[in-house]
């Protein structure tokens, strides 16, 4: 009896609570209205990092591709949206690879439709290489605010792109269409 009075009890603690994560996390109410379209900006959406002369499968260090993208979101009144992003990560080990660690940048922007830039901020992931050539991981931004002015603007009108930080070298290789599987050359 009392066990089940301390679940009502916590229960009603966090009903009362309506802010925290866990109530966000359980609400089941309709969003009144779509979340902004997330996605991978191509050009960005790989790094290759090579060590030596020349652009062959032999001087990589290390590489990394974004493979999925998901957006979640939360339409509250006419205040501004909360939303978070999972972004799936793929990483690979290259034969000039020193280490079994490495940290990749990538960053999240809030554009205004197919235009300008409202916020972009910039994270990094750590991949592990300790058990093979390959590694995997989803990384989850949380509390990306999507700046609408009031309830009559809808999340439609943005868009959450990720991609990579890049230098002007592997930008270049990635617009010229130059690309390594993660597991190539691996005999597998």
């Amino acid at each position: 009896m009392m066990r089940v009075f301390a679940v009502i009890a916590a229960g009603l603690m966090l009903a009362s609570c309506g802010s925290n994560s866990v109530s966000r996390a359980l609400d089941s109410r309709q969003n009144a209205g779509p979340c902004p379209p997330a996605s991978i900006l191509y050009d960005a959406s790989r790094v290759v990092e090579l060590d030596g002369a020349g652009q062959d499968y032999n001087n990589i260090t290390y590489t990394g591709e974004m493979t999925d993208v998901e957006m979640f979101c939360r339409y509250v009144d006419d205040q501004p949206l909360r939303a978070s992003i999972e972004i799936d990560f793929a990483f690979g080990k290259g034969p000039q690879a020193t280490a079994n660690q490495h940290q990749y940048t990538y960053w999240v922007a809030v554009t205004r439709r197919s235009s300008k830039v409202l916020a972009k901020q910039y994270f990094s992931v750590d991949a592990n290489f300790a058990d093979g050539k390959v590694d995997g991981r989803t990384e989850v931004v949380e509390d990306i605010v999507i700046p609408r002015l009031d309830s009559t603007i809808s999340g439609a009108n943005f868009e959450v792109v990720v991609g990579f930080d890049l230098t002007d070298e592997q930008l270049t290789f990635n617009r010229e269409g130059r690309r390594y599987r993660l597991d190539a050359g691996s005999g597998s």
